[in-house]
């Protein structure tokens, strides 16, 4: 099953202020690795307290997601480095 991995606006932003390397690398995760699965549950970990908010990590960052079963959506709110992420 191919997921489609959508990014909220302030996502984009925040994520071209990181280096190139780190994009790159957090891209892949997403497209080549999350989106292919059939459950992307299995590869993350779900937040404490919140409902249906998923969270991948890659490195010292950390990807917060909203996963959207009925239109088979992952939903990127945040990005960010594991100190503050969870802000």
């Amino acid at each position: 099953m191919q997921w489609k991995i959508e990014y909220k606006q302030s996502v984009v932003k925040s994520v071209k202020k990181l280096s190139p390397e780190v994009r790159k690398r957090i891209q892949f995760f997403l497209e080549d690795r999350i989106a292919l699965l059939d459950d992307p549950r299995s590869q993350g970990k779900a937040l404490t307290g919140e409902k249906n908010i998923w969270r991948y990590r890659v490195g010292d960052y950390r990807i917060l997601t909203e996963i959207k079963d009925n239109q088979i959506v992952i939903l990127v709110i945040d990005i960010g480095h594991r100190s503050n992420v969870y802000c």
